[in-house]
Parts: structure tokens; sequence; C-alpha cells
């Protein structure tokens, strides 16, 4: 089973990030792999109840690799910690398969409660750099989550989100297709932006209406004005 685990896990580094070059490289120079592996102990011991040991291994591998995973989340097949450095995942966080996590992204909880607190991530998912995914909500299997983005709402299955708060965007329909960083920066239309463009057509009507109603009020002022200039001749 282990060697079952590491073989897919080293696969899927190698499928997703076109660096690892080999397998001996993804195996020793990925510390996303080893955060994973640290918290597969780690989780082994919190589950059998353990729970200081399970947290000092925890600790053992933040120390090690810079990712903090505690020993209860639930971690899928084939997750990918890309970079990894300043990752936090929390206790009742789960997350699917084949999910993707860069640096920086934080699966945390809201709450002070003691039960479901953290995200639930659905398979195929991307968390894209220095994402913060916050509270009991969850991501549906294929949803993209832009960097730096804050996410406090559930993501429908397939969705692309963007921004603080985070929103989703426009995209094109295509097949689903790995994107790093959870962005389509080819496809991308921030709604920000599309609601700038509505606002500036808008604009551009209202001048040219006020302009016309102004040519057309013209001549009406001309002739009062000849009309007013020929009552004076006339007195």
């Amino acid at each position: 089973m282990a060697f079952m685990f590491l073989r897919e896990s080293i696969q899927a580094y190698r499928e997703r990030d076109p660096a690892a070059r080999s397998n001996v490289m993804v195996f020793f120079c990925y510390p996303g792999l080893h955060a994973v592996i640290w918290h597969r102990l780690a989780h082994r011991l919190w589950t059998s109840g353990a729970f200081f040991l399970a947290r000092f291994v925890s600790h053992l591998g933040r120390w090690l690799t810079g990712i903090e995973i505690h020993p209860a989340a639930r971690l899928g097949r084939r997750l990918v910690i890309d970079h990894g450095m300043g990752l936090v995942i929390g206790e009742t966080a789960e997350v699917g398969d084949d999910v993707t996590l860069y640096h920086q992204v934080t699966l945390g909880g809201v709450s002070l409660g003691h039960g479901k607190r953290h995200p639930t991530i659905g398979n195929g998912v991307i968390v894209g750099a220095g994402a913060k995914v916050l509270g009991a909500i969850t991501l549906g299997s294929g949803a993209r989550i832009g960097a730096n983005a804050v996410v406090i709402e559930s993501v429908p299955a397939g969705l692309t989100m963007v921004g603080i708060p985070a929103r989703p965007v426009d995209r094109q329909h295509r097949a689903p297709a790995f994107e790093s960083y959870g962005t389509p920066c080819d496809e991308l239309v921030d709604p920000l932006i599309r609601e700038i463009e509505g606002l500036r057509a808008e604009l551009s009507d209202l001048e040219l209406r006020v302009a016309r109603m102004a040519s057309n009020d013209m001549p009406l002022r001309t002739s009062a004005r000849r009309e007013s200039a020929g009552k004076a001749d006339a007195d």
C-alpha cells in the first residue's frame, strides 16, 4: 500500500510539474511529497489515539518542510503540494483526490467550536498560491481558486473564483484541463472589469444622447433669439 501511494504520488508530480525531471528528483527534492508522507504517519497515530505523538510528528514535518498539516485532516490520493512553503491545512479539513495546492494556501477555520469548521475540497480542485479558503464550506469537484483569492462561501463544481472576496469569473466552455495556480489567464474575464466596461458603455451612450438633445435644442434657441431680437427692433 505504501509503495502504491508513493508511485502514484510521484507520477502525479511528474504530470503536473514540468520541472519534475525524474522520479528520484521528486522523491528526494519535493517537500510537498515529504509533507504528505509525514502526515500519513501522524494521521495514523492520531486515529489510533496517540494524540500527543501525532502532533509531535506533525510538528517535525512542519519544521522540515514548512508545510503545516494537522494530523486529523483527511487527505485524498495523488495530492500535489507545489512549492508548499507556508501552506496550512486545518484539523477538520477534507481534501479529495487529484487536488493541487500551491504555497501559502490556507484551509482554515473561522469558528471556535469543536465540530466541522474547515473546508471540504472536492476531487480535481486547484487552489492557487496565497488563496485562503475559510470555514466549513465546500469546493465542488473541478473548481479553480485563483491566486490570493479569499473564499468564504461554497463553490459549485467546475467554477473558477478570483478576488477578495472571491467571485466567479466568465470562462469559455472547454474540456477540463490542468490550470497552473487555478487561473486560466488566457480566457479569464474578471467580472469587475466587465462591470467597469459596462459603465463606460453606458456613459458613452449617455454622452451621445446629451449631445443629440443639445444639437436638437440649438435651432429652437436660435429661433427664439431671433424672435426676441425682432420684437425689440419693432419696439
